[in-house]
C-alpha cells in the first residue's frame, strides 16, 4: 500500500500531543471517514450518523 506524505498544513498537534487533521487534508483525501473529525468539511454529524445535504 502506498502512503502519501503529509504536508505541514494537513495537520497540527494539540498541546496534549494528538495529531489533528485539517479540513484541507480531509478534502485532499476525498471522502468522509464518518469518525466525527473536528475539522470535517463534509458536515458529518456523529450524533445522527448523517452527512449534511444527503
Amino acid at each position: 500500500m502506498f502512503k502519501k506524505e503529509l504536508d505541514p498544513e494537513d495537520f497540527y498537534k494539540t498541546p496534549e500531543g494528538y495529531l489533528v487533521f485539517t479540513a484541507k487534508y480531509h478534502l485532499k483525501r476525498g471522502y468522509c471517514c464518518q469518525s466525527g473529525c473536528k475539522h470535517c468539511p463534509y458536515g458529518y454529524d456523529k450524533r445522527t450518523h448523517s452527512i449534511k445535504g444527503t
